[in-house]
Parts: C-alpha cells; structure tokens; sequence
C-alpha cells in the first residue's frame, strides 16, 4: 500500500483516516523539491538505474547523488523545511 500521505482523498471519509494529510507539492517548495519518500512504509526504497561514470550519466550519477543527499537533509529537518 502506498503512504497514505500521497494517497487521493476524494470522500470526507477518507479524508477523515489520513490521505492525503502531510502531503508536500513538489512546485510549492522553494527548491521545487519536498524531499518526501513515497516509498510504502514496510519497504525499503529501491534502486532502478545506475548510471556509469561515462559521458552524460556522470553528469545524472551526480544529480542523482545530490537529490538523495537533499532528500536525507530535508527529511532530517522536518516537514517545515520543505
């Protein structure tokens, strides 16, 4: 099951049991990233694609660090600085 926190919550009802509550827009936070893991709880997050050291995937290894390292320092400060 998805967080309940990226979940759409069309009904008061699920509204009421959490969906939807906390979620972050991306476009609203300052750097145009929340740093919110959607990964569902019981699951640890996972790798697709790794790019090599070669031409341009150097270049997307390294934006890919630097999400992951915001996200952790995102995730570390809490909601409020996102």
């Amino acid at each position: 099951m998805p967080p309940a926190h990226i979940l759409n919550a069309p009904t008061r009802l699920m509204k009421d049991i959490g969906y939807g509550k906390g979620y972050a827009y991306d476009h609203d936070a300052d750097e145009g990233f929340s740093g919110q893991d959607y990964w569902p709880e019981e699951m640890q997050a996972q790798d697709f694609y790794e790019p090599t050291d070669r031409g341009f995937e150097a270049r997307v290894r390294e934006r890919i660090e630097f999400w992951n390292q915001r996200r952790r320092e995102l995730q570390q400060s809490g909601p409020e600085a996102g």
